[in-house]
């Protein structure tokens, strides 16, 4: 395992450029599995997930050639089907949370598929019931062999139907799973509860322009028309709003001036107004965030004048993803402020890191933490730390770029699964961090 070392409490300065959506890249590497036609790809983030997934594709015998930086072009035309029962498979399937999106465009396509648990990151219970139950829905039989831990899922008839699929919660790798699979089903499929993140929006999009009939795009009701085939076409990656979230957190914390550039503003939602809910400053030139050197924040309190509650919920809310970086921010903030993650149970327990550190949490059960800011007039200290997961170790590894002194953080994999070069580009910002193999 590799490590970063880190020498905190100073501020940095410069511009950044946010990444390709991890999200969104994982639904849309799945999505060439349903054409045997060309699809060309641009700004995909040379991520760990992201590279996974991709050699996943070649092993099932995807021609993949790479145009430049984040731009591939991907042709399934002649698919290896038989890499599923593969042991190989199931390591790789294993390792990523988006394998399982793989289910939907090759049961559509070649009427079986068998996939393994997934994994990704330990951050509590996730359930597949919503892309089995909706392609079980579309006409599959769904099998699960305990002693594998895999599912095999096959067709009931020649094709999937189209079929009313009311989703018991707003999944998005769900949702994208059921879309990708009822682009090819006969008749007409509607998704009632359907997750509405930009990510989904991207997907629907890109299935439109390879020919798919989407309707209710943005919306928690899609209307899918199946057609006989789909077809080739170009596709760019939205900026990853997390990692724009993460540089904001970061700038705030550090008392840093910093630049980030092209972050697709309009699909932001209300992260923007969430980080000016806990004091900190940003301003909007053209498609730039600007944060500037602030050396304090304040946390405004609710209109009632109750302690501000910052909580995770399907879009147009707060994506669950940036609950850590908040709540490492709200160490140093001028006010208290109570986190409420929702969806997962395990995701808040690295905040006992965060006490070791210095900070003032008070871990209220699973789901909910209390942060009371320390004002900048505390700092953390440097420490020994270990990342559990992709966002707790991005979080970590913020804390420690705040702290006074020196942190090592181990495990940092978990962090290259979804940050890209994650130590060069703070470098550029002028962070004293050294990767440690």
């Amino acid at each position: 395992m590799g490590s970063f070392k880190i020498k905190g409490g100073f501020p940095l300065k410069g511009e950044i450029k946010p990444q390709g959506a991890k999200n969104e890249s994982l639904q849309v590497l799945c999505a060439v599995l349903l054409t045997s036609e060309k699809l060309r790809i641009k700004n995909i983030p040379e991520i760990g997930d992201v590279k996974c997934l991709i050699q996943i594709l070649k092993e099932l015998e995807v021609m993949v050639k790479q145009n430049g930086i984040g731009d591939y072009t991907f042709q399934a035309k002649n698919i290896n089907t038989e890499y599923l029962n593969t042991k190989k498979f199931r390591e790789h399937g294993k390792s990523i949370r988006g394998s399982i999106m793989i289910a939907g465009p090759l049961l559509a396509r070649f009427g079986k598929v068998c996939i393994p648990i997934p994994g990704g990151d330990r951050i509590g219970r996730r359930r597949l019931d919503a892309h089995l139950t909706g392609l079980r829905l579309l006409g599959s039989n769904i099998h699960y062999h305990n002693e594998s831990k895999y599912f095999d899922l096959r067709m009931t008839k020649n094709s999937l139907t189209g079929e009313y699929i009311l989703m018991e919660e707003a999944s998005i790798t769900g949702t994208a799973n059921v879309i990708m699979a009822a682009t090819l089903a006969k008749g007409k499929t509607t998704i009632y509860n359907a997750a509405c993140e930009p990510y989904i929006q991207q997907l629907c999009r890109l299935l439109n322009k390879m020919g798919a009939k989407i309707r209710g795009i943005g919306s928690n009701l899609i209307n899918i028309t199946g057609v006989k085939e789909l077809g080739g076409c170009e596709h760019t990656i939205l900026p990853d709003m997390v990692e724009i979230g993460s540089w904001i957190g970061l700038a705030a914390i550090t008392s840093s001036e910093i630049l980030i550039k092209n972050v697709s503003w309009k699909n932001l939602g209300i992260v923007p107004n969430t980080f000016h809910k806990m004091g900190i400053k940003l301003e909007k030139e053209k498609d730039n965030i600007y944060i500037p050197s602030q050396k304090s924040y304040k946390i405004k309190k609710s209109l009632n004048n109750a302690i501000l509650t910052i909580s995770d919920a399907p879009w147009p809310g707060l994506t669950p993803d940036l609950l850590s970086i908040l709540t490492v921010v709200a160490t140093q903030a001028k006010g208290s402020v109570l986190i409420h993650q929702k969806m997962f149970e395990s995701r808040l327990f690295f905040v006992d890191k965060l006490i070791e550190m210095g900070a003032q949490i008070i871990l209220c059960d699973p789901h909910r933490a209390t942060v009371i800011g320390l004002n900048h007039k505390s700092p953390l200290r440097g420490a020994i730390l270990n990342s559990p997961d992709i966002r707790a170790g991005i979080s970590l590894l913020i804390a420690a770029l705040s702290a006074k002194g020196t942190s090592i953080i181990r495990n940092i994999e978990q962090i290259d699964r979804g940050y890209e070069n994650i130590d060069q580009r703070l470098r550029i910002l002028g962070a004293d961090i050294i990767r440690i193999k």
